[in-house]
């Protein structure tokens, strides 16, 4: 089979399109060179491994010698992966926006050499149909206005350049406050589905950041709305086909209302994000179901996710056997031949398994749903069937047998042909694993998911870097490469924080220090505050953004406002203190007209505004006093906490130097001591694990904000 130039690529995405027949080039200087010496148009498709649409554009479109002759003979065609290249994505994804009013992938963008965009848009067919454009008719006008009418697409390449370099610009200022986050709340609260959880309809996504929002709301504000929209939402989508009932972890998003059918892809982020709000759910309401989930999480992260070299893979696919989902959806036929027919009575109905079907095919897609599912413990049921007469144990029993039957069920799906794996590591999105692995580890008391952590970022730390400290974006096969961009430091910083919380180990707070000092110099805007996407020194894209709205994944903006909050208190750097606030006031003019589209922000606002809690556990952490005073601080959710320790002794004296408000904050000479600070008071040192507890029931947070 002939290849094209991507076979030279690393990158598993792009790598599946080196068999085109289109002459594809990587985004590369050469590219635009080429369309500027031959006068071409370029033609610039940006997509993912695990999306399936790119997929049926590929197979459609790219695959065709038709389509094919009419790219190469009038355009330059670049390929971009989006999870590797987020930068040109967001720039021309923001195009398409502006232009179209919707966004996504496959992104297909025509532009100039000066990579001004003039056209832009999503997937489409060879062919006029779904009601869309088909892709040889853009391609024909196109380059009929190349040739006849250019001026008209410069002129709208400039204005729609001009309209992204204008939607970067600071708005004026404005007072950030209560009526913001009060705002964003409300907003959630309107857009919240009451009976399925969630927020619209459909395609519905699961929106982690507005969770973890609204777990902190409830916490500063004993609104118990609140802990309900995130109760109902985990709790749905548990029940729900969006979560993998046989082998755990989430879909990448329900396309209905009730999270019954996915689509299938499985992402590395939405996972980690995911597991962090049922984490952060259990210790709000110890409810155990919540940390099984979050177990569930870890357990399909580390067996199906691990990548050979270290740290984890992107994405799954949502594809295999020639269609999305066959890997995952199962006939009743099948079930009944694996389980025999006693265990299959049981898992059908239980888990919705009909000879209909609830998905293509007469296939169906496993879901806890039903009134009778919803009883079991493992769909978040408070109470189980009542026992039958001749079996007083059958909740039990029937939990057990379900759990077995998905395991053989599990067994039977490895013979299946798996989905593509796309196997390179990202650094930001490792970054999120860090913190979701650190956090578990603290908050269920298990050191392995600390190790995973630990191991994970080591593979970063060792991988991930220049020769000169810098971080890269992408590792695959020996290779490192593409210099790192902002969310890639904010997400890893926040991880190596959340390291240290969870064990400790002092090189992983001085790493996150370096990397801050580093991140400012890169990437800080010294006028109007926050950060820009890219570096000082990257010059590829005709703007250079710097965003902090959340979405799918929190913004790096927001994540780096609360990771210089924390910096600044574990080390009694103010200035970092300082740089938070002008971030928040570079982007409050945009936060003011939107306050919901920016709920990471809202919350590291938050953290300033009310008294930082403040928290050393010193003594040995060997010693069972030592782990039972960190142990109720672990179990209690105090996000507005920073926590340190000092070991005492010549160790505690270095890691002072790098955290000095540890210093004075000793052991006793025969036991720990917790030392607790709120604002300027701090308490007087507590040696009781009951009395810790006790303290921190007396400085709950509560804020004035009322449900308007």
């Amino acid at each position: 089979m002939a290849v094209n130039r991507l076979a030279e690529s690393k990158n598993p995405y792009l790598l599946q399109h080196a068999g085109n027949p289109v002459d594809w080039y990587p985004w590369c200087d050469e590219a635009f060179g080429r369309a500027e010496a031959e006068d071409k148009p370029i033609f610039l498709s940006i997509g993912y491994s695990a999306c399936h649409w790119c997929h049926v554009m590929a197979e459609e479109s790219f695959s065709d010698p038709e389509v094919a002759k009419a790219l190469n003979d009038g355009y330059i065609s670049i390929k971009v992966d989006r999870e590797e290249r987020p930068d040109v994505d967001s720039v021309y994804q923001e195009a398409c926006l502006a232009t179209t009013g919707q966004g996504g992938w496959p992104l297909t963008v025509i532009m100039d050499a000066d990579k001004k965009p003039f056209f832009a848009g999503t997937y489409f067919p060879k062919t006029r149909k779904y009601g869309r454009p088909g892709l040889l008719d853009v391609l024909a006008k196109v380059t009929e206005m190349w040739r006849n009418d250019r001026q008209q697409l410069v002129h709208a390449g400039d204005m729609l350049t001009h309209l992204l370099r204008e939607g970067n610009e600071k708005r004026d200022e404005a007072a950030l406050g209560d009526d913001e986050l009060l705002y964003a709340y409300n907003a959630f609260k309107t857009e919240f589905d009451r009976e399925h959880g969630g927020f619209g309809y459909a395609p519905k996504f699961p929106m982690p950041v507005n969770l973890l929002f609204l777990l902190r709301y409830y916490r500063h504000t004993r609104d118990s709305s609140a802990l309900d929209m995130v109760e109902k939402t985990l709790v749905m989508m548990r029940r729900g086909g969006v979560y993998d009932q046989i082998g755990f972890g989430f879909h990448r998003y329900s396309t209905d209302r009730i999270w019954l059918i996915p689509h299938f892809e499985k992402m590395l982020y939405d996972n980690a994000l995911l597991a962090l709000a049922y984490l952060e759910a259990y210790q709000v309401t110890q409810k155990r179901f919540y940390a099984q989930v979050a177990r569930e999480i870890f357990m399909y992260l580390l067996r199906d996710m691990q990548a050979p070299d270290g740290g984890f893979a992107s994405a799954e696919d949502a594809d295999s056997e020639g269609g999305e989902g066959r890997y995952y959806t199962w006939s009743r036929d099948e079930v009944c031949e694996i389980l025999g027919s006693e265990d299959a009575e049981l898992f059908t109905r239980y888990f919705d398994i009909t000879r209909k079907g609830n998905f293509e095919n007469d296939l169906n897609v496993p879901n806890l749903s039903s009134p009778r599912a919803s009883t079991l413990t493992i769909a978040g049921g408070e109470a189980n069937e009542p026992a039958e007469a001749n079996n007083g144990d059958l909740p039990r029993a029937t939990e057990d047998m379900l759990s077995q039957a998905c395991a053989r069920l599990l067994e039977a799906r490895t013979k299946r042909q798996r989905p593509f794996r796309d196997d390179k590591v990202l650094t930001a999105w490792n970054g999120l694993v860090v913190t979701a692995f650190a956090r578990g580890g603290r908050i269920l008391g298990e050191q392995r998911y600390v190790d995973v952590a630990e191991d994970t970022a080591d593979f970063v730390l060792k991988a991930l870097r220049r020769p000169d400290g810098r971080l890269l974006a992408r590792y695959r096969k020996g290779e490192a490469a593409i210099p790192a961009y902002l969310d890639d430091y904010a997400f890893f910083i926040q991880g190596l924080i959340e390291l240290w919380e969870a064990g400790f180990e002092s090189d992983y707070v001085q790493a996150a220090i370096e990397l801050m000092e580093q991140q400012i110099d890169l990437f800080g805007d010294e006028k109007d505050g926050g950060f820009y996407f890219t570096s000082h020194d990257s010059h590829e894209l005709p703007v250079r953004r710097k965003d902090a709205r959340d979405g799918a994944l929190p913004s790096g903006n927001s994540i780096s406002a609360h990771n210089l909050i924390r910096l600044a208190r574990l080390t009694g750097r103010q200035e970092w203190e300082e740089k938070a606030k002008e971030l928040l006031e570079g982007f409050s003019g945009h936060v003011s007209r939107y306050p919901s589209a920016f709920p990471m922000l809202l919350l590291a606002w938050l953290l300033l505004e009310i008294p930082p809690i403040e928290i050393v556990i010193a003594g040995r952490l060997d010693k069972p006093d030592t782990q039972q005073l960190w142990q109720v601080v672990n179990s209690l959710f105090l996000p507005e906490a920073t926590i340190s320790h000092n070991p005492g002794g010549t160790e505690g004296h270095d890691v002072a130097r790098i955290l000095p408000p540890i210093l004075g904050k000793e052991p006793a000479p025969d036991k720990a001591l917790a030392y607790v600070c709120q604002g300027l008071a701090c308490l007087e040192p507590i040696d009781e694990p009951d009395a810790l507890r006790a303290a921190f029931n007396s400085t709950q947070p509560v804020t004035t904000l009322m449900d308007g």
